[in-house]
């Protein structure tokens, strides 16, 4: 199966590129599954339904959320009928929407697709090891899902790395997102899971973490904000990772990083190109 995880979207920019090329790659790379991280979509933070709406028409199969899930309202209610939305696992019991889902592919197969928020330097929500393990025991890749995808939306590399060896064997892919800078060590774990610290965003790089640079910097120098965040509006690069995996064990048989557009050094998979 081939799969393509897209890092953060920031900002109309980021949805830009996004609405640009997926519908080529899903083509040219006879793309079965993508999965777009959207928590940043709608001005930098959050997602509203008329944004789901078109990342699913430009072809995404699911969009994770993480710790801006909830920064536009409507986003409470929509959930609810947006059932390829997928919020952290590990939210509180009562939290509306959910935290895992079973997607069927193009071409008809299972995908359990997971989204879970880190701990470390994050809101202090359930324990996401435990969360995880409770949807792959009830989901077992190879018996209920024919590949397992995790979005780990957390702060520290750390944390990232455990939750990769953690699901090792047990998960197709288990990717980072949220601190939005594409990391180098992309790798196929010793048990047959593709890892990658963070897929980075799809954003304009020429900012602070997609965000124009005037403010950030305003606030590191003199620690008081002066203005709200606004997203950076310059040419994004779509960034993320594709992995392919062996269709008798939903394990990962190759991972490459994605890099397409903007500033950032173009990187494509050898192996689909």
């Amino acid at each position: 199966m081939r799969i393509l995880f897209i890092g953060d979207v920031v900002g109309k920019t980021g949805r830009t590129a996004v609405v640009d090329r997926l519908p080529g790659l899903i083509r040219d790379w006879s793309l079965e599954l993508v999965v777009i991280n959207g928590e940043n979509a709608a001005g930098g933070f959050g997602i509203t339904e008329a944004i789901y709406q078109d990342l699913i028409e430009a072809g995404a199969d699911a969009v994770t959320l993480g710790n801006h899930a909830w920064n536009q309202k409507e986003a409470l209610v929509f959930i609810e009928r947006a059932p390829r939305l997928i919020r952290p696992l590990n939210f509180p019991r009562r939290t509306p929407g959910r935290g895992a889902a079973l997607i069927e592919t193009r071409a008809g197969r299972r995908v359990l697709v997971i989204n879970a928020m880190g701990r470390v330097f994050m809101e202090p929500l359930n324990d996401p090891f435990a969360a995880i393990d409770r949807e792959l025991e009830a989901c077992p890749l190879r018996e209920a899902a024919d590949a397992v995808v995790i979005d780990f939306h957390a702060e520290a590399s750390s944390e990232k790395q455990a939750m990769g060896h953690f699901c090792d064997g047990r998960a197709s892919l288990v990717v980072g997102t949220h601190t939005h800078i594409p990391t180098a060590d992309h790798q196929v774990l010793s048990g047959g899971t593709a890892y990658m610290t963070d897929a980075g965003m799809t954003g304009d790089y020429d900012s602070v973490i997609g965000m124009q640079k005037e403010e950030p910097l305003q606030r590191f120098q003199s620690g008081i904000p002066s203005s709200r965040f606004e997203p950076a509006i310059g040419p994004a690069t779509l960034s993320g990772v594709a992995v392919e995996t062996d269709d008798a064990t939903g394990l990962a048989l190759r991972i490459a990083p994605v890099r397409l557009g903007g500033r950032l050094e173009q990187t494509v998979p050898a192996f689909w190109s």
